[in-house]
């Protein structure tokens, strides 16, 4: 098998993905898309899907390519890619988001580490493999009689930059035999590309980004989270006056399930309008719960109406779509948006409720100031 690093970024048109999107580094990989084009399909293509990478992008070989399932399982496995494709097969759409997504709000605030997410890193698709609760029962999982302490560990293939380990992470065994959760080998019904994890991946609705990883090499299951770096030290929800470089695994809130967030996508920031009716639209998320309710301001919140939502109740862990129409008078005009979920919790107002130096879970109120002419 061949996992050596494409650094040419050009190899099955990834140059070409690269150029419709808005990038924050080469090396690694970091992209998102204009908010424009996120919100012009609620799925979002695989070309159009915010790429999170901390390291190399690996060039695996399908043929030789081999998922090691061990740990406290009844007997290890070594499953080829036909094997894994030949087991029942479910499909779940749901939105993947990065723990830094809408980190430059942040950074408005104050400076803060990692790259400047607008709202794009986010995304929903189709994603298509067997769960992974069928992939512990075929080593001999009793789930039955499991342990409710104990974790699936990921270890993959691609090596983090400038360190020696290669990406890790884990999941608590709940998680990990939900029926939303897969280890999936196609997003949208096409095989996974590159930069999106090729040749499979875990899809984890509701959680960080960082614990679907990419690439993977084998699933573990054992009594305590991953100790790879990504899992135990980093990743972790701080108070802002907190140094996250001197903190230690049990400090802090590790960032699983996502909280509530919506944003803007239309008009863009610093868009010049006509004066009169402006379609505004975004999306809303909420981690394992249903957004109720979005409020839009065109007055930096001062007066708030209330916007159609727009979603799929078979996907329960998918966004929310939601649109409004504003009468927007001649002026300079800040528009924000909140939304509310089922437990009638909202956003925060302002970025700085919420600062960390990390810049994670960004949720305040999304605004965009815009020019009425």
């Amino acid at each position: 098998m061949s996992n050596q690093p494409d650094h040419s970024l050009s190899d099955g048109g990834l140059a070409e993905r690269m150029a419709r999107l808005i990038v924050h580094g080469r090396a690694p990989y970091n992209a998102e898309p204009p908010l424009d084009r996120l919100r012009a399909s609620w799925r979002t293509a695989a070309a159009d899907f915010y790429v999170r990478s901390h390291g190399d992008l690996p060039a695996i070989d399908a043929e030789a390519y081999r998922l090691e399932v061990g740990g406290a399982v009844g007997r290890k496995l070594s499953l080829s890619l036909t094997e894994i494709q030949a087991m029942p097969q479910a499909t779940v759409t749901a939105t993947l988001q990065c723990a830094g997504n809408r980190r430059a709000d942040m950074r408005a605030v104050a400076p803060v580490s990692g790259d400047p997410w607008d709202a794009g890193a986010i995304g929903t698709a189709d994603w298509t493999g067997p769960r992974l609760a069928d992939v512990l029962a075929a080593a001999g999982f009793d789930r039955a009689h499991a342990q409710e302490d104990l974790h699936v560990a990921f270890a993959c293939h691609d090596t983090v930059e400038g360190e020696a380990y290669r990406y890790g992470a884990s999941i608590p065994m709940a998680k990990a035999l939900a029926p939303e959760t897969l280890l999936a080998h196609a997003m949208n019904g096409e095989p996974l590309l590159p930069e999106h994890g090729f040749p499979l991946r875990a899809v984890v609705p509701g959680y960080a980004g960082v614990r679907s990883p990419k690439w993977l090499a084998s699933i573990t299951v054992q009594d305590r989270p991953s100790d790879n770096p990504i899992q135990a030290g980093d990743y972790k929800f701080l108070p802002p006056q907190v140094d996250p470089d001197k903190v230690g695994p049990d400090d802090g809130i590790t960032i699983e399930t996502m909280p509530l967030n919506s944003a803007i996508c239309e008009p863009a920031r610093g868009a010049s309008l006509p004066a009169g009716l402006t379609a505004v639209r975004g999306y809303a998320v909420c981690g394992d719960r249903t957004v109720a309710r979005v409020d839009v301001s065109g007055d930096s919140g001062r007066t708030w109406a209330q916007a159609s939502l727009e979603r799929e109740a078979e996907a329960p862990f998918a966004w929310t779509f939601w649109s409004i129409d504003l009468d927007l008078p001649p002026g300079e005009h800040e528009l924000a948006v909140r939304a509310w979920d089922a437990a009638g919790q909202t956003q925060p107002a302002a970025a700085d409720d919420t600062w960390n130096r990390k810049g994670y879970l960004s949720t305040a109120w999304h605004r965009v100031r815009v020019t009425v002419g």
